[in-house]
């Protein structure tokens, strides 16, 4: 059976990429690569549903920049 995710990646200021998944709670990674990201973030996936009941049903919706001043 096959199941998608949305998966937010960002990008530290030392150069890793890490990888989080909303919908399953401490479901996140990093790597140097992307590509090996990818990998580590589907491997992350396996690993917590195995553990987790239920993912939580949140519908990504996307994301916007804020400005404030400071």
């Amino acid at each position: 059976m096959s199941r998608e995710f949305s998966v937010v990646i960002e990008q530290d200021e030392d150069g890793y990429f890490i990888a989080s998944v909303p919908a399953l709670r401490g479901c996140h990674t990093q790597a140097k690569s992307l590509d090996v990201l990818m990998e580590r973030i589907k491997e992350a996936i396996s690993l917590c549903l195995e553990v987790e009941d239920e993912p939580v049903s949140n519908l990504f919706i996307g994301v916007q920049r804020v400005a404030v001043m400071v």
